[in-house]
């Protein structure tokens, strides 16, 4: 159990890190602007069409790093930071959604699992947490309770681990797009490749916390006779 808390508290410290690392790499690449004065919206819809998608809409949404791109309403949702200014940052992250509505428009498989677990995990997170709390004080008890929240959670660690190819692959279109496209140069291209790998390092995290905590989980219901 002592190494279980170990792991868990290594990976939240490890996630704080990466998060920071992100902001501090957004803050400074955000510094940085593009010669050809495009700016986040810019990039967005050059990209779609570029890949001869024409019914996803680029919007505005509030908030700082809240970039996403919805397939339910297909449109690529730029935070502000992002939409209207013009530096490499901005290019990558709108890139980067952007490759996810390549993904759509192409019926990229790991999407579309992803996007099929979509409401299983919003149900299963809505309740997770009292299943899992219930289990454990009822441990004793009514065992089961305690194994039903596992299941559930697990469905939320195998969806944080589907996300992994999901984002890699939107990182490596938006990186191929932004260099034939010549929105990137030889100057700043690698600035934005390492502003999508920090990026990327969020969800290895992530995916790997929830791992931790599924781990610690189980290792309650397993230990519970000891």
């Amino acid at each position: 159990m002592m190494l279980s808390w170990v792991i868990f508290i290594g990976v939240a410290i490890l996630s704080y890190l990466v998060q920071a690392n992100l902001k501090n790499k957004f803050e400074r690449y955000s510094q940085i602007p593009l010669s050809n004065g495009m700016t986040g919206r810019d990039v967005a819809e050059k990209m779609l069409r570029d890949n001869g998608i024409y019914d996803v809409r680029v919007i505005s949404t509030p908030g700082m790093l809240t970039d996403h791109y919805n397939p339910a309403n297909k449109t690529v949702n730029l935070s502000e930071d992002v939409y209207g200014t013009c530096s490499v940052a901005a290019a990558a992250v709108a890139a980067h959604e952007c490759g996810h509505a390549v993904q759509h428009a192409r019926a990229y498989a790991p999407l579309q699992i992803r996007s099929a677990l979509v409401p299983v995990v919003q149900f299963s997170s809505s309740i997770v947490q009292w299943v899992l709390l219930g289990g454990i004080l009822l441990l004793n008890t009514f065992p089961q309770l305690l194994l039903i929240g596992i299941c559930l959670f697990a469905m939320t660690t195998l969806f944080s681990f589907i996300t992994l190819p999901v984002e890699i692959d939107a990182s490596r279109r938006a990186l191929v797009w932004l260099n034939s496209a010549g929105v990137t140069n030889a100057f700043n291209h690698n600035q934005a490749k390492d502003a999508l790998k920090s990026a990327a390092y969020t969800y290895v995290v992530a995916a790997l916390g929830s791992l931790a905590t599924l781990v610690y989980y189980i290792m309650i219901f397993t230990n519970r006779r000891e």
